[in-house]
Parts: structure tokens; sequence; C-alpha cells
């Protein structure tokens, strides 16, 4: 673990030093007195670096919010809110490294549809735990009624929730105001929306009632 740590933190303080990752893993290793098959058998590349650094910022923010009892308690939509919440404060400790992260992201994604599009699998192990997470609330949500199952749409809901936590960043690190204040907004309406759009619906209504009938003709 403390070799892991040491290399996370002279990668972070490289890049945010020097703009750009470092030129090779032998030169990085050599500067921290380590084996480069050293450095192998952690991670792979400096991809996985970063990798687990944005892993890591989510695992941190989820364990976080599960350990205070009140989270226990609260319905799925205000867990959702107090996870985006906690994540960021989290992000802002490293604001610079996210943002430095974000840009070279966007930058591969360019000529694509976000940082959702890039080929880079700096956010795969982040979107994978993510998923997991985000599969479980909804599966209480269900339980709750707070999540609604429609045919063909439900199994999409969890990538509506990444979609959201992706734009939730970017916003965040293009935010100007003062503390962030208009991210705390985005973060209300987003999933205050989000969960108005899952949720039972007066079409819903409309559809069983159309089955009802259709069943008792």
């Amino acid at each position: 673990m403390e070799t892991l740590e040491k290399i996370r933190k002279a990668y972070t303080e490289y890049v945010l030093e020097n703009g750009k990752q470092p030129t090779s893993v032998f030169q990085f290793a050599k500067k921290l007195k380590l084996a480069e098959a050293d450095f192998y058998k952690d991670y792979a590349s400096f991809d996985a670096i970063e990798a687990d650094v944005w892993l890591t910022f989510f695992n941190e923010a989820k364990a976080t919010v599960e350990a205070d009892e009140t989270y226990q308690g609260y319905s799925v939509r205000e867990k959702v809110l107090a996870f985006y919440y906690t994540w960021i404060e989290l992000l802002k400790t490293q604001r610079s490294f996210v943002v430095y992260s974000v840009g070279r992201l966007r930058e591969e994604s360019k000529n694509q549809r976000g940082l959702g599009a890039s080929k880079s699998q700096v956010l795969q192990p982040f979107k994978e735990a993510f998923f997991d997470y985000a599969r479980d609330l909804l599966a209480e949500g269900r339980e709750s009624k707070e999540v609604e199952p429609r045919p063909f749409i439900t199994d999409r809901y969890p990538n509506a929730l990444w979609a959201q936590t992706l734009y939730l960043l970017d916003f965040w690190v293009r935010d100007v105001s003062k503390n962030f204040e208009k991210t705390d907004t985005a973060i209300e309406k987003a999933v205050n929306t989000a969960f108005d759009l899952i949720g039972r619906s007066p079409l819903d209504t409309l559809v069983d009632f159309a089955k009802f009938m259709y069943q008792n003709k």
C-alpha cells in the first residue's frame, strides 16, 4: 500500500508540475528509487495510475456516505444527492489534478461526444464501480417504489446515471462561481430531474389503465 501511495503521489505531482505524463516508466521509477519491474507489479502504465486515482475518489466518497448513519435512512434520491455532494467535496482536495486529467481526456475525445466517448481506459474502473453502486440503488428504488420498472428502458438507467455523473464532473471543472455554488445547484436539479423521470408518472398510470382495458375488453 505504501508503494502504491508513493507512486500515485509522485505521479500527480509530476503531471501538475509538467502538464504531461512522464516520458518513460524507467525514468519515473528511477527518480522514485524504484526498480522498473517493481513499478509494473502495481501498475501497467501511467494511465493505470490515473485510473486508480479516479477509482479511489469514488471509493472514498462511497465509503464516507455509507458510514453515515443518517444516510442509511435516506430515500434513494437523497442517497444519490449525498454521494454527489460528498464526491465533489473530495474532488476539491485535488482539483488541480482533476482539471488536468479531465482536460487530457477531453482533448482525446475532442471530435467525439464528451468525456464518455474517450477511448482511454482511465475512467473505466471508476465507471464499473459506479455501475455496481447505481444498480444496487436502483434495485432499492424499485422496492421502495421510487423507481418505476419499464420494459426496454430500466436496464438503461445505470447508463443514464453515469452520463449524469460525467455531466456534473464536467460542469464542476468549468464552474467559476464562488465556492462552486452553481455546481451544488446543478447536482440538485440533475438528480431531481433524473428521479422525476425514472419514478412513477401520470404516463405510467395511463399505460396501466390501457393494459387493464385491453385485458378486460
